[in-house]
């Protein structure tokens, strides 16, 4: 047996640990509400070139939402913005594009990677303003490449006065691009927290408030000229993958009985069952993925429109560990660079998702892309020292195959159309 390959044998119960629920200690009393799985900004380096292979929370910083009060409302109608207006000058011939949980970690460095090309114009898509604006400028974002909107995917009005707010700022111009990032990831909660329209925070903002929102923008989409839509997927929602087949609990959204109800409270879960915070997690990225087959099978003929999904590596060095013990946060970094060969940084992990939405070659619908093998198995040895192999730095993007049950098209269909029902669109809102 090699020498890495023992070490893996050895490890493996470590890194079965660093991806369970137990890893991620976000407690409080309601809930713990952050963007995107990746949390840890670092300043781009501006001589990078991209693409390489190489409401009221309580506490924030530039890295993440860290222990968040979630009050009885997030979000009132009092407390919509006044709609930005004459976009279109400042957008100029650029392309318009919308992420959101811009303001950290990956959604923030693809956002940052994006407007450093010169080639787009991007609303980032925020809970707060205020944060997204400062971290904008403390990335280097350039001046007049970007605005900063609210956005509470925990609220559907909130999402309806934030796609208001868009068509009234950019006016006649079509949305080119959109990127579905922000999310929620509270695995060690006892008790579900709810959104202010009663459904379990995880699924309400990871997937039903993106729902809602692309669903909106599609027609305005249609009108641009090669239009992509990017929702953030996770190997945790794929079973066929080390992090969502060896550790449990594995996505599963049995026959749907949670989410065609209603999936309101108390209703926590997809299939119906009891709360499990990890689980719900996962469910909501295989809903986020299905989603994309869905839009690809219903509108990409139709539209032109590409929609894709993608994984951007293991972020090892994100704030969700700050609650960990340091010798944890020394050695998961180390452990994830030389011994699975998952390891990404942050900076490459936003240039990978940019990537997506910039690059020719990823003009196919329908894709889940990955790099450097998609964590489906333990990273190779490599006379580097540095396993590849697993998803990890450096490779190149290719087309990965998910896991049967996220192309299951039975019951993609059924989350589609429980769905729709459950965000209240109508057949004259949809395209």
């Amino acid at each position: 047996m090699r020498p890495l390959h023992s070490a893996v044998f050895l490890a493996l119960p470590l890194l079965c640990s660093a991806f369970s629920p137990s890893s991620f200690t976000l407690q409080n009393t309601r809930g713990s509400l952050q963007t995107s799985s990746s949390s840890t900004v670092l300043a781009a380096t501006p001589n990078r070139l991209p693409f390489s292979s190489q409401s009221s929370s309580t506490s924030t910083s530039l890295g993440a939402l860290t222990t968040t009060e979630l009050p009885e409302k997030l979000y009132f109608p009092q407390e919509k913005e006044m709609p930005k207006v004459l976009g279109g000058l400042q957008i100029g011939l650029r392309k318009l594009c919308v992420v959101t949980g811009a303001s950290s970690g990956l959604g923030l460095n693809a956002a940052a990677t994006l407007a450093k090309t010169g080639r787009h114009f991007v609303v980032m898509a925020c809970r707060d303003v205020e944060k997204g604006k400062r971290v904008a400028k403390e990335i280097g974002m350039p001046e007049g490449s970007y605005t900063v909107m609210k956005l509470e995917l925990a609220n559907l009005q909130s999402v309806r006065d934030f796609v208001a707010n868009l068509k009234a700022f950019k006016s006649a111009r079509p949305l080119t691009n959109l990127i579905c990032n922000a999310a929620v990831y509270k695995p060690t909660d006892p008790e579900p927290a709810w959104t202010d329209d009663g459904f379990e925070m995880t699924m309400g903002v990871n997937h039903l408030g993106h729902f809602l929102l692309l669903n909106l923008l599609l027609k305005d989409m249609a009108k641009a000229k090669n239009p992509r839509v990017c929702i953030v997927g996770s190997i945790t929602g794929n079973t066929n993958t080390v992090g969502g087949g060896l550790v449990y609990p594995r996505a599963d959204l049995g026959k749907l009985e949670g989410l065609e109800k209603g999936a309101k409270k108390p209703i926590a879960m997809a299939d119906g069952k009891p709360f499990f915070g990890a689980k719900a997690y996962k469910d909501s990225k295989v809903c986020n993925m299905m989603t994309v087959s869905q839009l690809h099978e219903r509108y990409h003929e139709k539209t032109g429109i590409v929609f894709s999904s993608m994984y951007p590596g293991c972020i090892a060095e994100t704030d969700l560990f700050r609650e960990k013990r340091p010798w944890f946060r020394k050695a998961f970094p180390w452990f994830m660079k030389y011994v699975t060969g998952g390891y990404v940084g942050m900076q490459e992990a936003g240039e990978r998702l940019a990537q997506v939405i910039d690059d020719p070659l990823c003009n196919k619908s329908n894709v889940y892309w990955s790099w450097n093998g998609g964590a489906k198995q333990i990273g190779r040895w490599s006379p580097d020292g540095k396993p590849r192999g697993a998803g990890g730095s450096g490779g190149e993007i290719f087309e990965n195959e998910q896991s049967d049950a996220v192309r299951d098209p039975v019951i993609a269909r059924k989350m589609w159309d429980a769905s729709v029902k459950a965000v209240g669109l109508t057949e004259k809102e949809m395209l």
